[in-house]
């Protein structure tokens, strides 16, 4: 017969994978949320580039293909770049960061970007202790 602390545990997960509650990477080392931010911001990139070049060379086809590029180039180059930045941190320091600078940089956002939880002070802390530890 089973023991009421073996019957308990029956129905309860006694572990947490380490990894459930992350995002799975997709692409060169960027999750989804990633993936799509800088899909966008290379987007951006090429239809402001292919704008001008479409309107220089007469061919209005030099905007979308100039967006695929970017994208391409964008999504290659920042899934790198970024993969080497986010190396060894854990998995929220890039929007953490992101958050902290937007922070800094533009106190207004700071309320809508959740930034007043954050540390922002620069000085020296404090511990108020002595250098006698011993003497007493």
């Amino acid at each position: 017969m089973a023991t009421p602390a073996e019957t308990a545990r029956d129905a309860l997960v006694t572990f947490l994978p380490h990894r459930l509650n992350r995002q799975p990477v997709v692409v060169r080392g960027l999750t989804a949320d990633e993936l799509w931010i800088c899909a966008g911001l290379s987007a951006a990139a090429g239809l402001v580039l292919g704008v001008p070049l479409a309107w220089l060379t007469r061919s209005i086809a030099m905007v979308p293909t100039l967006i695929v590029a970017g994208i391409a180039l964008g999504v290659f180059v920042g899934g790198g770049f970024l993969r080497s930045q986010k190396r060894g941190r854990p998995d929220t320091w890039l929007y953490r960061q992101l958050q902290w600078r937007l922070t800094l940089r533009y106190p207004v956002l700071a309320a809508h970007l959740d930034g007043r939880r954050l540390v922002t002070r620069t000085g020296w802390w404090s511990t108020r202790r002595t250098a006698d530890r011993g003497a007493a």
